[in-house]
C-alpha cells in the first residue's frame, strides 16, 4: 500500500524523515480507521478514507492555523470523510457494503444489512453537522460533553440536536417501512 501511495503522491525530498504528520500517523491511524469503518460499514472504505484525511493532513498549508486538538482534527476529518463518501454514493445510486460486521464477530442477518444500508443513506441525507454529531455519539459512542468540546458547542446544543435527529430518523425510518409494506 505505502509503494502505490508513494507512486500516487510522491514525497518531496524537502521534507525530512521524521516529521508531525508520520506522527500523527503513527498515534491516530487506528482511530480514524475505526470511525470510518463505523460510519461507512466497510474495510475497504475505511481504508480510503483514513488515505484520504492522513494524505489532507499532510497536503496542508504549513502555514494555516494551528491545530489544537490533532485528535478531534484528524477524527473529525474521518468522520465528515465517510459521510462524504456515502453521499457521493448515494448520488451514483449505489452503496456496496462489501465486508459488513455489524459486531465483532457476530452474525449478519440480511435485516442488519438492510438497516446499516438504510441508516447509511439517512445519515448522507441529514445537514453535514448534525450527521456528524450523530456519529460521534451513536457510532463512536462518546458522550455528550465530548462531542460539545469535539464541536465547538455546548452540552445542551448537542443534546437538543441529537434528540431532533433521532425523532427526525424515527420519523424516517417509519415512513421507509410503510412504503416498503414491512
Amino acid at each position: 500500500m505505502l509503494s502505490t501511495l508513494t507512486q500516487v503522491v510522491p514525497i518531496p525530498k524537502s521534507v525530512p524523515v521524521k516529521t508531525d504528520w508520520e506522527e500523527a500517523y503513527r498515534l491516530y491511524h487506528s482511530s480514524v480507521y475505526r470511525a470510518a469503518y463505523q460510519v461507512t460499514g466497510n474495510a475497504a472504505d475505511a481504508e480510503d478514507v483514513l488515505q484520504t484525511v492522513f494524505l489532507r493532513f499532510w497536503r496542508r498549508d504549513p502555514e494555516a492555523v494551528t491545530v489544537d486538538n490533532l485528535r478531534s482534527y484528524l477524527y473529525r476529518a474521518a468522520i465528515n470523510a465517510s459521510l462524504d463518501l456515502l453521499r457521493a454514493r448515494q448520488e451514483e445510486k449505489s452503496t456496496p457494503i462489501d465486508e459488513l460486521n455489524i459486531a465483532e464477530g457476530g452474525a449478519t442477518t440480511d435485516e442488519t444489512v438492510a438497516l446499516r444500508s438504510w441508516l447509511q443513506s439517512a445519515l448522507a441525507k441529514l445537514n453535514p453537522k448534525h450527521a456528524e454529531m450523530f456519529a460521534l455519539r451513536y457510532l463512536q459512542e462518546l458522550d455528550n460533553r465530548e462531542i460539545a468540546k469535539i464541536m465547538g458547542t455546548s452540552t445542551a446544543v448537542v443534546a437538543i440536536t441529537l434528540f431532533r435527529i433521532r425523532k427526525q430518523l424515527q420519523n424516517d425510518f417509519k415512513s421507509s417501512q410503510a412504503r416498503t409494506g414491512k
